[in-house]
């Protein structure tokens, strides 16, 4: 599509909250920082959309705004409601939430969110605010380390509880963890989501795929500096050095699990 950037920024956040969990610490950031993260956006002239919009402008079906960002929560925290919401307003962005559904407050809940999260009334008021509500599994395990039963239920059932609760089936899918493979993706797409999110800490482009973008991590640690060094894709390979490591060491563990599992039913 002629004048479609190569790469998009998406910003991948946790909780928004002042005093966080030890469990989530490391990936939520304060309302205060993530105002200030915010301005940079609107100061450098991108415009936030949603997973879905940003899919559809790279799958043809329309061209895409100046400078497009996506900002994007997992897990389903509730300082998303109780202090992102209110500053997404005033600058009149979107975002895409990705919920675990079995953590979630209500008749579904399993009770191993690691800190405080939404209630499924939050989730509809976010909805009708212009958030879009995705998938992020229904009890957050590695997918690819999964059976494909339990793989199947994992997605299915996070796919139809946000049908039921919100009135919408969900289009966009973030894999917990980041992590997925060939069957997973395989999965998630023939459960009829259109677009799946990871991590990679790189710019998302379309050459990866509509099963594998790619995002950004946005961590406590992340100042005001270096926020807007890597919304402009600068500084990457520095700015997620550790990371980047930690994916390579479980890539092994992962290759190593799925030879064990591809063995143990012909022995």
């Amino acid at each position: 599509m002629s004048g479609r950037p190569a790469a998009v920024p998406i910003l991948m956040y946790h909780a928004i909250t002042v005093a966080p969990t030890p469990a989530v610490r490391d990936l939520s950031v304060t309302p205060a920082a993530f105002e200030e993260q915010l301005a940079v956006l609107a100061d450098g002239g991108f415009t936030p959309l949603t997973t879905t919009a940003l899919a559809a402008a790279w799958r043809g079906d329309g061209p895409l705004p100046p400078r497009p960002v996506l900002i994007t929560f997992d897990d389903g925290y509730d300082g998303v409601y109780r202090h992102a919401l209110p500053a997404l307003a005033r600058h009149g962005f979107p975002a895409t939430l990705f919920v675990s559904t079995g953590w979630l407050g209500g008749p579904y809940g399993t009770g191993d969110a690691p800190d405080t999260t939404l209630d499924w009334d939050q989730v509809r008021k976010l909805a009708g605010a212009g958030v879009e509500i995705g998938g992020h599994s229904h009890t957050h395990p590695r997918l690819d380390a999964l059976g494909d039963e339990r793989l199947r239920h994992e997605v299915l059932r996070c796919k139809e509880i946000i049908a039921d609760e919100v009135g919408t089936a969900p289009e966009s899918f973030a894999y917990p963890f980041g992590h997925s493979s060939r069957r997973v993706r395989r999965t998630v797409r023939g459960l009829g989501f259109r677009q799946a999110l990871a991590v990679g800490n790189t710019l998302a482009a379309p050459r990866q795929g509509p099963y594998a973008l790619a995002r950004l991590t946005v961590r406590r640690r992340t100042g005001t500096e270096e926020f807007a060094r890597i919304v402009e894709g600068r500084g990457l390979t520095r700015a997620f050095a550790r990371d980047r490591a930690l994916t390579k060491g479980y890539a092994v563990v992962r290759r190593t699990r799925q030879a064990v599992r591809l063995w143990l039913p012909e022995h």
